[in-house]
């Protein structure tokens, strides 16, 4: 008699909320094992004037309903607010206001990436960091704070040079490459790489091995924590978070 084959096991599903101007949709789906599906929505656009007042618009919790609610009745089980900035313009309470505005909505597991990004870091045991950001001012010192008020010391903050926000979509993986480089501090223990719009999952490996120290990326950590919120691992070869930290 002929058997049935086994049942092959359901793959869990994530959700990504992006703000609307997100540009790295194929970078972010690398870290995503086969194991896993993931379905992204998007932020409405919203109008600004600078970089603090585009971040602070992105950071309003009311702005997540509706990918939230998308999410959740497309299947989701966990959700993942995918903005750097707009998590931590307002202060660790902000981030957490955010992550209880989203299991409001419904979704069972919430994840910001400046909460992930804290959680990595000390899941590679960092304290003293490099920062590396394309930020204007004072984005770059709320970003400080954020990481103060979060228990770390930032040793180093270094910009990528960026005279417009919209220059960050031209930026390339050499140039992050170079500013890491550039931003290490010889006390520190991780470098962190600020904003998502970044190219980063290639450079990773190159840029640990060079520095000899771990370096987490705002990509890398989100889909860490958002993957690892359902049992999933992230995929990252000779990634040091991804190697020997699980959420």
């Amino acid at each position: 008699m002929r058997q049935r084959s086994p049942r092959t096991a359901e793959r869990r599903h994530v959700g990504v909320v992006a703000s609307y101007d997100f540009t790295r949709q194929e970078e972010l789906r690398r870290w995503v094992p086969p194991s896993a599906q993931w379905t992204m929505t998007h932020t409405a656009e919203v109008s600004y004037r600078d970089n603090l007042e585009l971040v602070s618009r992105l950071g309003r919790a009311d702005l997540l309903a509706g990918p939230v609610h998308e999410l959740v009745e497309r299947g989701a089980e966990a959700v993942a607010y995918l903005c750097t900035a707009c998590s931590f313009v307002d202060g660790v309470s902000g981030e957490r206001a955010l992550r209880e505005a989203m299991l409001a909505h419904g979704v069972r597991r919430a994840v910001t990436t400046s909460g992930a990004v804290t959680d990595a870091l000390c899941a590679v045991g960092a304290r003293r960091l490099a920062v590396v950001h394309p930020y204007q001012e004072p984005v770059d010192r709320l970003l400080a704070d954020y990481l103060g008020t979060s228990g770390f010391d930032v040793l180093a903050l270094t910009g990528l040079g960026l005279h417009a926000v919209e220059d960050v979509y031209a930026v390339e993986e050499q140039q992050v490459v170079d500013t890491v480089i550039r931003g290490d501090h010889p006390r520190a223990d991780a470098v962190f790489i600020s904003c998502t719009t970044l190219p980063t999952y290639d450079a990773l490996p190159r840029l640990e091995e060079r520095l000899g120290k771990p370096v987490v990326s705002a990509n890398q950590a989100t889909a860490w924590a958002l993957l690892g919120a359902v049992g999933e691992r992230a995929h990252g070869p000779h990634q040091r978070l991804l190697e020997r930290a699980v959420m």
